[in-house]
């Protein structure tokens, strides 16, 4: 949008639909003749064009995108940028949106590799009614397509809850409560020490030839081997749920994984020693079983009680959404009520309910949640506005659209369509897993069957192909990657960065290209006064001063950035008080008047008039020739300029405007060593331009819709593995559809909700941060494989040639487990 008419309060002058009709086209302004091929949403009913790009587009920004990211050599067709591996089968995704039913969104509890996911797709398509479904166990998300005939919404979470899932509606996912396996835990531990006292006191002494440490009185080792096939039975089957659960889905999906060859190992140890104590044998491996679910469990638990803790300093994030509108005659009713056409009263301070046109009022809207551009845009009747903006100083009364649906909420259904459909990357261990289980089982079962045909007994043989599965170090494995895990949220935690899915730590190391939003990410999304430009013989405190005391009655965001920068600290005193009426030093504003591009008020006898430098020439305040260059480079640079005046001249004028990072420049640095940087910004214009010149900036694409950036981030992924990092709701699907998404603490919710990482502290430089303790943990996760891998190459040769026997086995794995525990714990 060009700078004189960048968007202004009542200080300046308002951006009109027209002066932006070349950028962006909006619902109510467009026919029905085609949809943008790039972001899908409606074209005006003259599509903006270009002889050198194919297709149609419904603004500029999108255009641009089409032109720069079509000329890369690499580019994939348009099927392939709109398909992702699907990384179960190998196969491209079903195309979901080409099914004939509804969509339904659900959040799903317990899924936690990429098993999970390929198991409750195949549960949900196995029900009647269910058209398609597709899951993501890195967002915890399915979406289902279902047939309403035969299907209630309201039954959809119980299709696919169950075995150690629970879906809810995504809406309400906040009403999930997780179950963090403390109490299974604990009783498992408990159990499992009591175990333990079994086998120290009576037979692990027998088993070197030794009496028992305490005498069995009256009782046959039949008591105490059933008392501790009790005990285990209970640690197994309850405490290793999750590990039993994990290997059932792994084989209905057909997907070997970690947890197979841990309950592979605890299960063959268990079964061994049930036949044992049947036979009346005294030589059990219950406690093996025991240690494998007792360790493995308490490594994924301590992981997932670390990303709590981490995830826990996002508590005081709020939600954007609102569920109620209120009519024009002030009733306020559920959003479900509303029909098209309904009017609706939006008072200044309140967000848009839903899309639709002013009928009554002037305002200038924050657009920026919903949009990304950074500064408000003035609104008058027969303006279209949008869903989740918020209307800053003064009420409007709406008509809504023929759809009766939000802005907001389309980005929110486009988020959740997003993360369905992003299958989680698979964990390494279970990526070898689905190697290595196999190989494992094949020699245990060629070991006992080479033992058979050479005259061993069953049960030698039989011994011998579970101390083959034992001595594989399930242990082992099945650490290296929680505690790595672990280790890495909390070095992220010390560093102001929450990790919200681990999937970052093997997506982050690889990252070629960050995309970096504008307002909010590389700027305070805050306005703020840049500068004030005085006449000559005017004092610019004075200007501000005066300027502040007849602001305070506006609402305006820009009004309130030139009321903080005031130098009398009565006026900034009376914002906080709430008290509208002071003015300079505490002088009451008298005949104080809102117009459409400025303010004026009378403050100690002279008339202040303030606003766009128009509106004060319209007022008979000629601008002096040295202020007009000045009043020029404010615009140039992006930013608002605020004319002031009074006794028929102005006196000054105040840049006003988003305001760059002050670390800015470093974190840029710190971010383009080895990697490409874009900037993506629904901005445009003067607006954009300082950031093309920022030292480290690759490319910035400006004007692009909310809609579009997903599908830009989408289309630069042709590029290499892409980390996006923004902060605005606007942000939220091309965070979900970026490798790694980043989302700056002091945005919103569903932001934070699409991220992969956090940054609580608000500090830019914290994401090359993200980026290093990414690459260090994924480094760690591969020592702590490469060392359990490195014994097994030693110790199963061994299992299989009959030198181990499973007590000897399993003291091995303990001590691999605890080689892997100790390089976990080392500083990231």
């Amino acid at each position: 949008m060009s700078q004189d008419s960048q968007p202004i309060t009542d200080s300046s002058a308002p951006v009109s639909e027209s002066d932006t009709a070349s950028a962006r086209t909006t619902p109510n302004a467009t026919a029905d003749v085609g949809t943008c091929d790039l972001c899908d949403l409606p074209t005006p009913a003259e599509p903006i064009t270009d002889p050198d790009v194919d297709g149609s587009f419904c603004c500029r920004g999108c255009l641009e995108v089409s032109r720069t990211l079509e000329r890369a050599d690499d580019a994939p067709d348009e099927s392939t940028i709109r398909s992702r591996a699907d990384d179960r089968s190998g196969e491209n995704e079903r195309d979901l949106d080409a099914l004939d039913g509804d969509d339904a969104f659900l959040a799903v509890e317990g899924m936690h590799c990429a098993t999970c996911e390929a198991f409750l797709e195949a549960t949900a398509e196995g029900e009647d009614g269910v058209l398609g479904a597709t899951a993501s166990y890195a967002t915890d998300t399915i979406r289902i397509v279902y047939d309403p005939d035969r299907l209630a919404a309201d039954d959809l979470p119980d299709l696919v809850s169950g075995y150690g899932y629970t879906a809810a509606d995504r809406a309400a996912e906040d009403e999930v409560d997780a179950d963090d396996g403390l109490v299974s835990l604990l009783l498992g531990g408990f159990f499992g020490m009591m175990v333990m006292v079994w086998y120290v006191l009576f037979l692990y002494p027998t088993y070197f030839g030794f009496e028992p440490v305490a005498d069995f009185g009256g009782y046959d080792g039949f008591f105490l081997a059933a008392n501790i096939w009790l005990l285990a039975s209970f640690i197994l089957f309850y405490t290793g749920y999750p590990i039993l659960r994990g290997a059932y889905v792994s084989l209905r999906a057909g997907r070997p994984n970690m947890d197979l060859l841990v309950a592979t190992a605890a299960l063959g140890s268990y079964t061994y020693s049930v036949v044992a104590t049947l036979l009346g044998h005294l030589h059990l491996y219950f406690d093996v079983t025991v240690a494998i679910v007792l360790v493995v469990t308490v490594g994924t638990h301590y992981e997932q009680a670390v990303k709590r803790r981490a995830t826990g300093l996002l508590s005081e994030l709020t939600e954007r959404q609102v569920d109620e509108a209120r009519l024009e005659s002030g009733e306020r009713v559920p959003l479900e009520a509303v029909d098209p056409g309904d009017r609706l009263l939006v008072r200044p301070g309140e967000r848009v309910p839903l899309d639709g046109e002013i009928v009554e009022g002037t305002a200038a809207v924050d657009e920026s949640l919903v949009t990304g551009e950074s500064l408000p845009v003035g609104k008058e009747p027969g303006d279209f506005v949008r869903g989740g903006t918020v209307v800053t100083d003064a009420p409007i009364v709406i008509a809504v659209g023929d759809e009766a649906e939000s802005t907001l909420d389309r980005l929110v259904s486009l988020l959740w369509s997003i993360q369905s459909a992003r299958p989680g990357v698979q964990r390494l261990a279970d990526k070898l897993a689905t190697v290595f289980v196999p190989l494992v089982v094949v020699l245990a079962v060629g070991a006992a069957a080479v033992a058979l045909a050479t005259g061993s007994s069953p049960s030698t043989a039989l011994l011998l192909g579970l101390t083959v599965v034992i001595v594989s170090c399930p242990c082992a494995l099945g650490l290296a990657t929680p505690l790595a895990i672990a280790a890495g949220v909390q070095a992220a935690a010390k560093r102001g960065v929450v990790v919200a899915a681990e999937t970052i730590f093997e997506d982050a190391p690889d990252v070629d290209v960050v995309v970096l939003d504008k307002t909010g990410t590389l700027t305070t999304g805050r306005m703020a006064v840049g500068a004030v430009h005085a006449a000559d013989g005017t004092d610019p405190d004075a200007v501000l001063r005066r300027v502040g005391a007849v602001e305070l009655l506006s609402e305006h965001p820009i009004a309130a950035a030139i009321v903080k920068a005031a130098p009398d600290s009565a006026t900034r005193d009376a914002v906080d008080d709430g008290d509208t009426e002071a003015g300079d030093d505490g002088a009451a504003v008298e005949s104080f008047e809102r117009a459409a591009r400025g303010v004026s008020g009378v403050v100690d006898g002279d008339h202040i008039v303030a606003g766009h430098p128009d509106f004060l020439r319209e007022r008979g305040h000629a601008v002096p020739d040295a202020l007009e260059p000045r009043i020029d480079d404010v615009r140039d640079a992006g930013r608002v300029p605020v004319a002031v005046g009074w006794d028929g001249r102005v006196r000054g004028a105040i840049a006003v405007g988003d305001s760059p990072r002050a670390e800015l420049d470093d974190a840029l640095e710190a971010l383009a060593a080895g990697r490409e940087v874009v900037v993506l910004t629904g901005d445009e214009g003067a607006a954009v331009e300082g950031i093309r010149e920022l030292d480290g900036v690759d490319e910035v694409f400006a004007g692009v819709p909310p809609e579009a950036k997903a599908e830009t981030v989408d289309r630069l992924r042709a590029r290499g593995t892409v980390a996006m990092v923004g902060d605005g709701s606007n942000d939220a699907p091309a965070l979900a559809a970026a490798d790694v998404g980043i989302a700056m603490g002091g945005g919103t919710k569903l932001a934070t909700d699409a991220a992969d990482a956090v940054i609580v502290d608000d500090d830019l430089a914290a994401v090359a941060e993200t980026f290093t303790v990414a690459t260090r943990t994924h480094r760690r996760i591969r020592q702590n494989l490469g060392w359990a891998f490195a014994y097994n190459a030693v110790a199963i040769p061994l299992a299989v040639t009959g030198l181990l026997n499973p007590l000897f086995a399993a003291v091995a794995m303990a001590a691999s487990s605890a080689l892997v525990v100790c390089n976990s714990v080392r500083s990231i």
